[in-house]
């Protein structure tokens, strides 16, 4: 028995010592938020990335306090003059320690009073600061101070892969946070009918919901990457694609509501398609990337710095662009006025040029006040460009477009009309003639003098406040 014993523990120990697998030992060699292993047997060293730890508890509850639900109340009147009242609920986010808060237009549309309620319950009627449809963006102000707020991420710098958190009140559950990753970037998915709009969406697989619409979008150190908008869904619930607008664009667009009581969108002022196999091949193209020139406006911004018909922009401002969706973005975040450096393709050859962006109405010029009380007569202005007005030796603002049905139209005025005087008081811009129209009682006369630049007679229309 002791012989047997002995034999067994020896085959056993030579077994353990020389025979068995060795047990592996894996060792982080630097101590940054990427751990790298290496496995010391192999004889091809083969290095391996480590996810670091995800923690979202910080980030939840940096953002979850300035994140807000919104109820919009709306207000109609049946056949028989009784007020019918409808509501819709929503999410908006807390940007600044005085109580500016963004949410998306469809959120707010259409609403007579709007109500805001903080996390901790309190509860405000907003004034509605602006909008604008093109992006799906409100701005909301409550007269509240030492708010709790979330600050600005360059969404320029999130990347595909990301965690990343939505905050907001999915079928009025206030204060709900759901996470996942970044799913894609420049995502056009349609939706906006504007012939201006701009979709260049960042895309999740965060849970988001009915309600969710106007929340938060956040990365893990809690700073905003986007407002949330829209799903795709066949079910009218989630079924893994949301999608947000990016943060830079969010704040070019609230900066300007702030400032100007309107976006001052800058323009190229050209009509783009994408480059698809045939227009490579025809162009001689070294890939996909890039948007396809179809048509330049004359005079227009395009048209001024020299690109053609049947270029291919590359880069702007040495960014490299793929597709609409992210020269649109690009773009968006600049105001007419500004300067860019545009990277093209033609002839086989790259060129550069700079161009500077124009509005709609190719001017170059900020489109200064809220023109909300000249759309309510009927017609919408902008002032004078420089060089027009060394041309016609005038100052003065241009009427641009005329509403049907309107107190404006109802004076038979065309536009193209330069008005250079109200009341006999001169005009040199929009806040000039917003001043003197503000000072005239409703139903008092108003009298325009002006002139349209290709016939030198003056012209006279009048009409009551």
């Amino acid at each position: 028995m002791l012989i047997s014993l002995l034999s067994s523990f020896v085959a056993v120990y030579t077994y353990a010592t020389f025979f068995a697998p060795q047990p592996q030992i894996i060792t982080p060699t630097d101590k940054g938020t990427s751990k790298y292993t290496n496995f010391a047997e192999s004889s091809q060293k083969e290095k391996y990335i480590i996810a670091a730890p995800s923690d979202f508890v910080n980030a939840a509850e940096k953002v979850t306090a300035a994140v807000v639900h919104i109820k919009s109340i709306s207000k109609s009147y049946d056949w028989w003059g009784s007020a019918n009242y409808a509501s819709s609920s929503g999410s908006g986010v807390i940007i600044s320690k005085d109580g500016y808060i963004v949410t998306n237009n469809h959120v707010i549309e259409g609403a007579s009073k709007i109500e805001v309620s903080l996390n901790d319950k309190r509860t405000y009627t907003a004034e509605l600061k602006g909008t604008d449809p093109t992006t799906d963006l409100a701005l909301l102000k409550i007269k509240e101070k030492n708010l709790p707020n979330v600050k600005f991420a360059n969404s320029d710098n999130s990347k595909i892969g990301e965690w990343v958190l939505a905050i907001g009140n999915p079928f009025s559950l206030t204060s709900t946070v759901t996470a996942g990753i970044i799913s894609a970037k420049g995502r056009n998915i349609e939706i906006l009918e504007d012939r201006y709009a701009i979709e260049s969406f960042i895309q999740t697989d965060a849970a988001v919901n009915p309600g969710n619409s106007g929340g938060a979008l956040v990365n893990t150190n809690g700073d905003l990457v986007g407002i949330n908008t829209a799903i795709i869904t066949k079910s009218g619930r989630y079924e893994g694609y949301s999608f947000a607008v990016p943060s830079n664009l969010v704040k070019k667009v609230v900066d300007d509501l702030k400032e100007y009581g309107k976006v001052q969108r800058g323009l190229l002022n050209i009509g783009i398609d994408e480059v698809n196999k045939t227009i490579m091949e025809e162009l001689g193209l070294p890939s996909l990337d890039g948007v396809y020139i179809r048509y330049v406006n004359p005079d227009g911004a395009a048209d001024d710095a020299g690109l053609k018909q049947g270029d291919v922009i590359t880069a702007i401002n040495n960014k490299k662009v793929k597709s609409i969706p992210e020269l649109q973005e690009i773009v968006g975040q600049f105001r007419p006025g500004d300067e860019i450096s545009i990277q093209y393709f033609r002839n086989k050859e790259l060129g550069t040029t700079k161009v500077t962006l124009k509005d709609r109405y190719n001017s170059t010029s900020i489109a200064q006040g809220n023109q909300k009380d000249l759309q309510d007569l009927g017609f919408e202005l902008r002032q004078l460009t420089q060089q027009e007005s060394a041309r016609m030796k005038t100052s003065g603002v241009k009427v641009i477009s005329i509403l049907r049905n309107s107190k404006i139209h109802a004076t038979n005025m065309e536009p193209g009309y330069i008005i250079t005087k109200v009341n006999d008081k001169k005009v040199g811009s929009i806040n000039d003639l917003n001043t003197i129209l503000r000072s005239v009682k409703k139903g008092n006369k108003v009298m325009l003098e002006g002139f349209y630049e290709d016939y030198p007679d003056e012209y006279l229309y009048a009409f009551r406040k």
